[in-house]
């Protein structure tokens, strides 16, 4: 039994470029609420956070750079190189992410979490937690990844991999292991069967919740029920579209619908398959726009580090177009509140970006991503940014998880 009644915890670990976050994605579309514990560590020691003056009181101000944060890379080449330093940073971080991670499950309306957490055997977050699954790879694949991903030279990668140890200490602790060297799709059966088999009481739970005051009907198709998002009557001059736009959350067995839905609405120029829907699942998901039975426009969302990012947004020309955005956005906002964003961050391309009003009206500025005020959501901005677009900015709560002091 986890820390929190009514809650059943998944804690999520694995050494470095095993693939840990899209294992927790794919928990995320089974129906979990996440969270990510090394990101929360960013967060603790960012300027004006609780963990910021600790660790240069302890450090020193060299580390600082010249917008006053911390410089993330300098601090982890200390710590990576030299145990006693890791440990001592964990004991600056490790408290405050505790702190962060009660805060947002006890607010989760979520039966089931996952902390996904890279040293969640080492903290006293591993008691907080109903199960252990661990996430695993040969290490040759590690070092590949981080070379690839992260630019890594070779001799840096295998020091970091090298570093962490043999994953067998943590294979020994899990009661799901989960081996991420194979396709998406083998990830995804193996993820599915183990939520199958292990959480069966609190996922049915959960999708009992999810559904809450939806009808029979809705709740069979996944849409969102009308008090969640305003039905909208698409007015078209040329009448192919009438009657109620919809919003469905887009699941893996959709890909095949989302791949044609975006190579069409593209115009070709953005050509997807099965196959590329199915890894996008592993950072992002899909919402789907519905005319009746008919799927009339999608857009790719993602959140992390409680940011919400939209980079993509396909409309079928049939569709008034500030209609269908406005009942697109809506719900991403709707689904980003209920996990606990703090912000929304749209990538827009020019001919969406000159719709002014619309943004406006929906309560949207045009910003760049340094003016943004905190550094979890320009770090998002930064990470996420596509070329050709322009970043439009909405603060969706005030109360932040690690706040300042």
């Amino acid at each position: 039994m986890s820390k929190w009644p009514g809650k059943y915890v998944i804690g999520l670990t694995g050494n470095i470029a095993t693939g840990k976050s899209v294992v927790r994605k794919m928990l995320e579309h089974l129906g979990a609420y996440s969270i990510d514990a090394d990101a929360l560590s960013h967060r603790a020691i960012a300027k004006g956070a609780p963990g910021y003056k600790a660790v240069l009181d302890f450090f020193g101000k060299w580390l600082v750079t010249p917008d006053g944060e911390i410089d993330r890379s300098k601090l982890s080449h200390l710590a990576f190189d030299d145990p006693s330093v890791m440990a001592s940073l964990e004991g600056i971080i490790h408290p405050l992410v505790s702190q962060a991670v009660d805060l947002l499950v006890s607010r989760s309306k979520h039966q089931v979490i996952v902390i996904e957490a890279i040293k969640l055997l080492e903290s006293d977050l591993r008691a907080a937690c109903d199960t252990i699954w661990v996430v695993d790879v040969p290490g040759e694949v590690q070092v590949e990844r981080l070379m690839q991903k992260r630019g890594f030279s070779r001799d840096d990668a295998q020091r970091r991999v090298f570093f962490q140890g043999s994953p067998l200490q943590k294979i020994k602790a899990a009661q799901v292991v989960i081996q991420n060297n194979g396709s998406f799709e083998e990830t995804w059966k193996q993820v599915a069967a183990a939520w199958k088999k292990y959480t069966p009481q609190a996922a049915t739970a959960q999708a009992e919740s999810s559904a809450g005051a939806v009808s029979a009907e809705s709740a069979k198709t996944d849409s969102i029920p009308t008090s969640a998002v305003p039905q909208v009557t698409a007015q078209v001059d040329a009448g192919h579209i009438t009657g109620p736009l919809v919003v469905k959350r887009g699941r893996p067995r959709d890909s095949s619908a989302i791949a044609e839905l975006v190579t069409r609405l593209s115009g070709g120029l953005h050509k997807m398959t099965h196959h590329d829907v199915m890894v996008a699942f592993g950072e992002k998901a899909f919402l789907l726009l519905q005319a009746g039975d008919k799927n009339v426009g999608v857009a790719g969302w993602q959140v992390e580090n409680l940011v919400a990012t939209t980079t993509e947004f396909y409309i079928d020309p049939a569709v008034e177009l500030a209609k269908g955005l406005s009942t697109l956005i809506k719900e991403v906002e709707r689904a980003s509140l209920d996990l606990q964003c703090e912000a929304s961050i749209l990538f827009l391309p020019d001919t969406l970006a000159q719709m002014q009003a619309t943004w406006k009206q929906l309560g949207y500025e045009p910003r760049s991503a340094k003016t943004l005020g905190v550094q979890a959501w320009t770090d998002a901005a930064q990470e996420s940014a596509h070329p050709n677009t322009q970043l439009f900015f909405k603060q969706l709560r005030m109360d932040r998880v690690v706040r300042p002091i």
